[in-house]
């Protein structure tokens, strides 16, 4: 059982680092322009042009990092205390950003279509299905 959530956990989080990478090299995927790809992942008026691609890169690493220890995690025995801190950080971070796409505090900042929808289709509930599988795998560390 700790496998398997381990890897629904690490999935989206290994996708997503995937994209960012590729994004850091200057790809699109799975967007056609730069443009509609500004639209589709950040939704902030104004924004034209994605980040850095340092910054960009800092976040695939992010990610990346985020997927590895959610693969840890599935090890029961693994890592001790500070994996389990990092565990929780991960799914304190994921719920606050699953959470934030729902207010209207966020919808005021990023308006603007097609990530408006896509954050309350998509967005927002991967985050909290990221959370959601942290919390577990900590969870089932303890029993």
């Amino acid at each position: 059982m700790n496998a398997t959530i381990a890897v629904l956990t690490f999935l989206p989080l290994f996708t997503l680092a995937f994209a960012h990478f590729l994004w850091a090299l200057g790809y699109t995927w799975p967007i056609r322009s730069e443009e509609l790809l500004v639209a589709t992942v950040i939704g902030r008026p104004g924004a034209t042009r994605l980040p850095t691609r340092w910054l960009i890169l800092l976040r695939a690493a992010l990610l990346l990092g985020a997927s590895v220890v959610a693969v840890a995690l599935g090890d029961p025995v693994a890592g001790g205390a500070s994996l389990d801190g990092m565990g929780l950080a991960l799914c304190a971070f994921f719920l606050a950003r699953g959470i934030l796409g729902y207010t209207s505090w966020w919808r005021a900042r990023h308006p603007v279509e097609p990530f408006a929808t896509l954050d309350r289709r998509n967005y927002s509930p991967i985050c909290l299905w990221i959370a959601a599988g942290f919390a577990i795998l900590i969870g089932m560390r303890f029993l």
